[in-house]
């Protein structure tokens, strides 16, 4: 990993907003811009981070980086200046894999395999969202803890209920943050009460598609649960409305093998898990997010590398659920695009800084069981993973590189390095192992500092 470390004049210990060389006197008709001074750190490449020391970031009235630079330049010192002093500023969080209907069940119910789970805990709750007020509820809580984690843009599973869905969508837009939210598509293998025909699902995402229409952020994914709650022609219509749209699909792929093993039962004549979906146009056939992947090798592998498709990496979930260590390193090295996610409620942390923690440790377990043949995850790397590999998927996210959009985070970290001589890189370390929300100060997204969102009283009960 090649560290970047380019030194401006030493950093400040100021901690407020400060304004620089203003000239009120002189009417400015230039193009607005908004200069950031702080420890600047982000991934241009999964090898490289870049560590500015009290550098400057320039973001342009669209909301997106004009440029980073050691010192100011001189075109722009009659600019105010935002004075982050010694904190730290990074690219903000993507999460390509969280089920928002199971935000209430976070933290429990990690006693059961992946299908046992899904019948005793998770289709119960979500059958709760045909109520909008029970949605409106927790969705509330759920988008607040998007924003308190750093989350500012995601890939999201509703339910099946377009109201509901359709609620979340607004709150998200709402917020100022962005993701793509999928209506999710199942019409056999599930309790009755969560099966939608073929023809109500696609009424029900064309409302979505058109009640999405404007947000500039929030946008429609289709989503079919996976292969065993789908039917042949459920798979077919929504690759069908895929392609009529161009929209992304998301779904799961190869994380428990009896999952796996199910799936050879009801698609025999597709050579692996992977190929199933292929074979009904939604692998790959527009941008496609596959959560998991625990169990992806071979001929599934090269068939995702070929096809594009993101695998999207839930190591605390792949570990409540026992569905085993996703070889990362291998994946990344077959040539297949990876992302992270929370995989709320499979994860037990929304917190994505968390989960490159543990991206990072289960990546070590991996390197132990190959005996070394497959290296370990570096900081570098899962910071790029959460960052500009996941942002990806939106457009030009995750990075602070020119034409970027400024998705950022501060980071004041004093009490995790006051007193001690860490490198900015260390320091970056210490808030992945050890930060909280506590240490995140401001939120960007798309160039505008958000404020923290409203949520509900209570839960319904």
């Amino acid at each position: 990993m090649a560290v970047v470390v380019m030194q401006a004049w030493a950093a400040g210990s100021c901690k407020s907003t400060t304004s620089r060389h203003s000239k009120e006197q002189v009417a400015d008709t230039r193009q607005p811009v908004k200069i950031y001074k702080a420890n600047i750190l982000y991934t241009p490449s999964a090898e490289r981070l870049e560590v500015l020391a009290g550098g400057y970031i320039v973001v342009d009235a669209n909301g997106r980086v004009e440029g980073t630079y050691p010192s100011l330049p001189e075109h722009l010192k009659d600019y105010p200046v935002t004075d982050y002093g010694d904190q730290l500023l990074i690219p903000a969080m993507n999460d390509l894999h969280l089920h928002a209907p199971q935000y209430r069940n976070t933290g429990i119910a990690m006693d059961m395999q992946l299908l046992e789970w899904l019948e005793t805990y998770t289709f119960p709750e979500e059958n709760r969202f045909a109520s909008v007020d029970y949605a409106r509820n927790i969705y509330s809580r759920f988008v607040h803890d998007l924003w308190l984690h750093g989350t500012m843009r995601s890939s999201i599973f509703a339910s099946i209920h377009p109201q509901a869905t359709m609620l979340l969508a607004d709150l998200i837009d709402q917020s100022g943050m962005g993701a793509m939210v999928g209506l999710v598509g199942m019409n056999r293998n599930c309790p009755e009460y969560l099966q939608r025909s073929t023809c109500d699902y696609v009424s029900d995402m064309r409302q979505l598609i058109e009640h999405l229409e404007g947000m500039p952020r929030v946008s429609p994914i289709l989503t079919p649960r996976f292969i065993p709650s789908c039917t042949d022609d459920m798979l077919d219509t929504i690759s069908a409305i895929a392609r009529q749209y161009n929209l992304p699909v998301q779904s799961h792929l190869s994380e428990n093998p009896s999952e796996i093993e199910w799936v050879k039962q009801l698609q025999p004549e597709s050579a692996n898990y992977g190929d199933a979906y292929y074979r009904h146009g939604l692998f790959g056939h527009t941008p496609t997010l596959m959560a998991h992947c625990v169990h992806t090798d071979g001929e599934e592998l090269e068939l995702m590398a070929r096809q594009g498709v993101v695998a999207v990496h839930c190591p605390t979930s792949n570990s409540n659920l026992a569905s085993g260590t996703a070889r990362v390193r291998h994946l990344m090295d077959g040539g297949v695009k990876v992302a992270l996610g929370s995989d709320i409620s499979g994860g037990n942390t929304m917190s994505m800084v968390a989960v490159m923690q543990h991206a990072l440790q289960v990546s070590k377990i991996v390197q132990a069981r190959t005996q070394g043949r497959e290296k370990s995850l570096t900081v570098s790397e899962v910071m790029w993973l959460a960052t500009k590999s996941g942002g990806a998927f939106f457009g030009q996210i995750g990075s602070f590189e020119p034409g970027y959009e400024f998705d950022a985070l501060v980071i004041d970290d004093s009490n995790l390095a006051s007193g001690h001589d860490y490198t900015l890189m260390q320091r970056l370390e210490r808030f992945i192992y050890l930060g909280t929300p506590a240490n995140i100060t401001h939120r960007y997204c798309s160039g505008k500092d958000l404020p923290e969102p409203k949520i509900a009283d209570i839960y319904n009960k």
